[in-house]
């Protein structure tokens, strides 16, 4: 079996960090730290390398994941370990459940990620204006899928709706199941291009993988029928070359999605409330109770909705919670290493 890396993204500014001895390839996935990495000739099993590891130790974001160009070495002895992960074009990274501030990348290298969202019962537009805040943030295309749109009267009309929410997004209703839709996604996924999926459990992503490759690559299950909702049916990320060219990269079910360094993303996916704010009268109104402040008026005109206000003050709020934890942690660190330096100069 071989792979044409070029269809998968490879090109000439990636080429020029292979060294003498390393091949290049693409991380498939990543299993407790063994990863399935796609090469010229074929899927190569990898462990982690020494600089690889030392890397980790200061930074865990620099750990290799699904989406990743990486160079492989391959031992005398015939064990074959990732000496470097290649820099990210772009990463999809949310904030750990920890108090640490600290980011875990969820794909990189991706040119456009879909926001994957069920029409039943009914989208979650402020689980949607999270997702697409993080996508922004990733420097990824971003899209909406409304998926199993066979199952809304109005398919259409319920995209129409949420593009009022997603300001230069495009929204697409989509069927997997009966192929409706598929047209616009499979322009994402051509030779040299990777599209992300994001979303829920039972939204669907899975049946898009199949429905874009054209065979059963990726396990589905069916939804509950009383309240829409799935389960992990991929626990894995999952990078999957599409015949033709071009790869779909498909993520386990997101719970909970905490932003983490997002700030411009936050702004690209609030484009209409960044827009208003910036037309307040003075520079740092607290829209509140100042004069001359436009996103009061947009509220009271109707304009802007109470609850897309709502929206941006709650993921902005997060945003200011984890910049001040970061700066903490990173004061601390600074601070351990120079009572560290301390006590080695003291050393005799």
């Amino acid at each position: 079996m071989t792979i044409d890396l070029t269809a998968l993204g490879w090109d000439a500014a990636r080429a020029a960090a292979v060294r003498r001895g390393q091949r290049p390839g693409r991380v498939a996935r990543v299993d407790r730290g063994v990863c399935t990495v796609l090469c010229a000739e074929g899927p190569v099993r990898a462990s982690l390398g020494g600089a690889v590891l030392a890397a980790a130790a200061r930074d865990l974001t620099s750990l290799p994941c699904a989406g990743d160009w990486v160079l492989l070495g391959t031992w005398p002895d015939g064990p074959v370990t990732v000496e470097k992960v290649l820099p990210r074009r772009t990463a999809l990274v949310r904030r750990t459940a920890g108090r640490d501030a600290s980011g875990q990348v969820l794909a990189a290298n991706l040119d456009a990620v879909a926001v994957v969202e069920p029409v039943h019962p009914e989208p979650d537009v402020a689980r949607m204006e999270r997702l697409l805040s993080l996508v922004h943030a990733s420097g990824a295309r971003p899209l909406v899928v409304l998926s199993k749109a066979d199952l809304a009267a109005d398919a259409a009309a319920v995209a129409r709706q949420l593009a009022r929410v997603a300001p230069g997004v495009p929204v697409l209703p989509v069927s997997a199941e009966g192929g409706a839709g598929l047209d616009p996604l499979r322009a994402e996924v051509v030779p040299g291009r990777t599209l992300g999926l994001l979303g829920i459990s039972g939204a669907g992503k899975s049946s898009l993988v199949n429905a874009l490759a054209g065979a059963v690559v990726m396990p589905t299950q069916a939804i509950r029928r009383v309240d829409g909702k799935g389960r992990h049916t991929t626990t894995w990320r999952a990078l999957v070359p599409i015949p033709g060219g071009g790869a779909v990269l498909d993520t386990p079910g997101v719970r909970a999605v905490g932003l983490l360094d997002g700030a411009d993303g936050l702004d690209r996916a609030f484009a209409d409330v960044t827009a208003l704010a910036s037309t307040c009268r003075f520079t740092d109104c607290g829209h509140a109770v100042e004069p001359g402040c436009a996103v009061r008026a947009a509220l009271e005109s109707g304009e802007l909705t109470a609850r897309r206000w709502e929206s941006w003050r709650k993921l902005q709020r997060e945003l200011t919670v984890e910049s001040r934890r970061r700066e903490a942690r990173l004061a601390a660190e600074r601070r351990g290493g120079w009572r560290r330096g301390r006590r080695h100069s003291a050393r005799p």
